[in-house]
């Protein structure tokens, strides 16, 4: 990567997207008087356009590190993971007929408000404070991941970077709220589009179309879509990609407190179903770009891969690396790349903020003086914005001397969402599960995962685990500049180690699915051993599907022969009285 292809094009670009996002925060931060509320703050009044608004959670979903490993991922697998995206289309559909429907029906104004109605105010306590500390690790690995990718381009200091992209972020983020961080999600969604679109069209024509692509992709064996292996220990599979990413999406995005707030921020439930279509078709179109671009990077690094020949150190550094070595050819196209880089960096980041602060809040309201005006509610909310953005600085300077960042994200993330969906399934599945049974899952699960993702991580990294990745080849480089000509492979394979036990070589795809099968199993056992027939769940907090059988059940059980009762029973009032 040489410095002197970033261009003065490039650094206007780059400094561009950075005003105009502090500028969205101004607009709404001194111009819109409506963000002193706390509904306006978090929630945008509950007015805010759909189709805007999906493009908001769709930018924040895309993060730089999505960017990054996506691409690499299918350069290195092959197709395999592509299996995720077809299994969105099922989270689609899961959370238009059960998730929403309770929400609005409930009228909540926070995801983990759902876990006090259904259970207790306990339980929403235990998911916010595993929420709070794994996404406020996450958010300096969000602001860490760009900073290291424009140091390695440009030759700036990477915390300096770090600083100046997280200072831009909690300015419009505390000073305009949602509406401000939603407009500048919109905008830095597009600018992801337009970089990824030119990278697409750019990599199709320079490697001679999507014939000689398709053709060098199946050389590599990287046209892997069907891999039926019922093998649980393989990387990857048909099944465990299905399995996982329906179980994890699923309960990331019905769940985690900035996805739920933006679906509550439109005006009803036939809103915000009509934002969950256009996001996942935005997200589905961006994650195909992303991986599709992995085979075109492969098509062009075919007999000459970078990671063999030492050009670069890391696999995800390979789309970096390709943006480059193609920018000569369109000026402007290093700084729009990093442009989008820092894009889904900031929407990510805005929006974690925002939500972060809004569960920071809940947290502290019952030590609130009650009195508490809304102005100055939504002054608090800024102040809390202010130090998550500047500890998180703070632990940027920890992280960038630690290893292996993605692994320890997806260990922590493991032990917050497995747990809470499990708790939210639990709840809206299971009539007959109790707050017992509810807080024993969690636990049992927290405790689990945390010895799980210890346990597995010594192995990897003592090397007992290893994975294998598609063949790279290197016979078609210039001799003078390969460090290395030989096939670049991994010969041990994780499911081939004998000596590490049978459980801890389960596919990473499986540990969000087995610890929120672990949640729902122990809930359901110690809701059965503690009982209460007295302690009914509330009607609402049941999804539709389950709550229809109820509507059956207690019926037939009213009527017990007496038609009068039968006829004069009416769900509805049922409902409204215990709501």
């Amino acid at each position: 990567m040489e410095n002197q292809v970033f261009s003065w094009i490039d650094y206007t670009l780059f400094v561009l997207m950075f005003l105009i996002s502090a500028g969205i925060g101004i607009y709404y931060g001194f111009f819109v008087k409506q963000q002193n509320t706390t509904s306006a703050y978090l929630l945008g009044g509950k007015a805010m356009n759909y189709f805007t608004v999906a493009m908001s959670l769709s930018a924040s979903m895309i993060s730089s590190f999505s960017l990054l490993a996506f691409p690499t991922e299918t350069y290195l697998y092959g197709t395999i993971y592509l299996v995720g995206v077809i299994a969105q289309i099922l989270t689609g559909v899961i959370l238009y007929y059960t998730f929403l429907p309770v929400f609005w029906k409930l009228e909540i104004t926070a995801a983990y408000e759902y876990l006090e109605i259904r259970f207790d105010k306990t339980l929403r306590t235990v998911a916010t404070v595993l929420y709070i500390v794994t996404n406020f690790i996450h958010l300096s690995f969000v602001i860490y991941a760009p900073s290291l990718a424009f140091s390695q381009v440009t030759g700036f200091n990477v915390y300096g970077i770090a600083i100046i992209t997280c200072a831009v972020c909690i300015f419009y983020t505390s000073v305009g709220g949602l509406k401000a961080v939603v407009s500048a999600d919109t905008l830095q969604l597009i600018v992801m589009l337009l970089t990824l679109t030119c990278i697409f069209v750019i990599g199709i024509v320079s490697s001679g179309g999507f014939g000689v692509i398709l053709d060098k992709a199946e050389l590599g064996e990287r046209m892997n879509f069907f891999t039926m292996d019922l093998d649980p220990t393989a990387r990857i599979s048909f099944w465990s990609a299905a399995i996982g990413s329906v179980t994890t999406f699923t309960t990331f995005v019905a769940t985690s407190p900035y996805t739920v707030q933006r679906f509550l921020a439109v005006k009803s439930l036939k809103e915000s179903r009509k934002e969950l279509i256009v996001f996942l078709v935005f997200h589905i179109t961006l994650q195909l770009i992303l991986c599709f671009s992995g085979i075109i990077m492969y098509a062009k690094y075919y007999d000459c891969d970078p990671l063999s020949t030492g050009h670069i150190k890391r696999a995800d550094q390979i789309l970096p690396y390709y943006v480059l070595d193609v920018a000569t050819r369109v000026p402007g196209l290093s700084g729009l790349f990093i442009a989008g880089m820092f894009s889904a960096s900031l929407s990510t980041l805005s929006t974690m903020l925002n939500s972060l602060s809004g569960l920071i809040y809940d947290l502290l309201s019952p030590i609130m003086p009650q009195d508490l005006t809304d102005r100055y509610t939504g002054h608090l909310l800024r102040i809390i914005t202010i130090l998550l953005g500047i500890m998180g600085i703070a632990l940027v300077f920890v992280i960038g001397r630690l290893g292996t960042l993605l692994e320890l994200l997806t260990s922590l993330y493991s032990v917050s969402l497995a747990p809470i969906g499990g708790m939210f399934l639990l709840g809206m599945l299971f009539p007959f599960s109790n707050t017992k049974g509810a807080y024993c899952g969690a636990i049992v699960s927290v405790v689990f995962m945390v010895f799980y993702n210890t346990k597995r991580q010594m192995h990897v990294w003592n090397g007992d685990i290893k994975y294998s990745h598609k063949p790279l080849y290197t016979h078609g480089c210039n001799m003078t500049s390969a460090v290395n000509t030989s096939l670049n492979t991994v010969e041990t394979v994780a499911h081939q180690q004998s000596n590490v036990p049978w459980l801890f070589r389960l596919s990473f795809l499986y540990l969000v699915p087995m610890g929120c099968i672990l949640t729902i199993i122990v809930g359901l056992l110690v809701s059965w051993l503690f009982y209460n027939k007295n302690v009914q769940a509330k009607p609402n907090t049941l999804c539709p599907c389950i709550r229809a059988l109820l509507i059956k059940y207690r019926k037939a059980s009213m009527c017990n022969g007496n038609n009068e009762i039968c006829v004069r029973y009416s769900f509805r009032q049922e409902e409204k009285t215990e709501s």
